[in-house]
């Protein structure tokens, strides 16, 4: 459901069951497939950037993410890939990608607003001349987090074996100050005790993102509602956005 810091090996391991294929992932692989250099920021376990690779990519692909644990996942898979530890600000790139993506909501782990100008400001610069930036969040208007109670039980099983039970609960209020405060629970037979990952996720409606978006120095040119790309309507369950670097003024 939601892209989280594993630092934990074996949480890191059950990434993929949780967050199985889906029509999001075909709706960025088509993307990915058609641009010659690709950024995933925040790429977990690189599911994305392997698959494109398997079916036949040529170009660069770099997946950069700030969980250890993660990139240990993706080497494992492909070693063909850029893999690289940390956050935008681990390193400075020129107009080096033709596409920069953001997916499975991880830009809504950026919860304060410096963070999300500071990576904004890096996609800038990351992207080459008529290059794309493409990432979705939740939709604050469909509520997705009245939906993250313990009644609703994921049942996957570990590379050994093992059932795991997972569970999200929201605490406090809810949305608070555009920002969902919850808890993620693993069970599970193999595991002596429950293990709880505490996480916050920020919820931007598209009048606030343009504007984050235009400050960094970039330009919205697309926005849907659904993997359809269906159009952007107060019910969507998405805000998927297509920008671009805006372009500089003639003095």
């Amino acid at each position: 459901m939601v892209d989280l810091a594993f630092t934990d090996l074996t949480l890191a391991g059950l990434y993929d069951s949780l967050n199985p294929w889906g029509p999001g992932d075909d709706f960025y692989l088509g993307l990915v497939l058609q641009a010659r250099s690709v950024l995933d920021i925040g790429c977990g376990t690189g599911q994305l950037l392997r698959r494109a690779r398997a079916e036949g990519h040529q170009g660069r692909l770099m997946g950069l993410d700030p969980a250890a644990a993660m990139l240990v996942q993706a080497r494992r898979a492909r070693a063909d890939v850029e893999w690289v530890l940390g956050d935008t600000q681990v390193r400075c790139w020129e107009g080096e990608f033709d596409l920069v993506v953001m997916t499975g909501h991880a830009f809504q782990e950026l919860v304060q607003d410096e963070e999300i100008r500071r990576c904004l400001r890096a996609v800038r610069e990351a992207l080459a001349e008529g290059g794309r930036f493409v990432f979705e969040t939740r939709n604050p208007a469909a509520r997705a987090w009245e939906r993250w109670t313990p009644d609703r039980v994921h049942e996957i099983t570990a590379a050994d074996g093992t059932a795991v039970r997972v569970w999200h609960e929201v605490q406090g209020d809810g949305l608070r100050g555009g920002r969902v405060r919850f808890t993620e629970t693993y069970e599970s037979e193999g595991r002596p005790a429950r293990q709880v990952c505490h996480s916050v996720l920020r919820f931007l409606d598209a009048e606030s993102l343009e504007h984050a978006l235009t400050e960094a120095g970039l330009t919205v040119v697309e926005q849907y509602g659904d993997w359809g790309r269906g159009p952007l309507t107060p019910a969507s369950p998405e805000i998927i956005t297509v920008a671009r670097r805006a372009q500089t003024p003639t003095p």
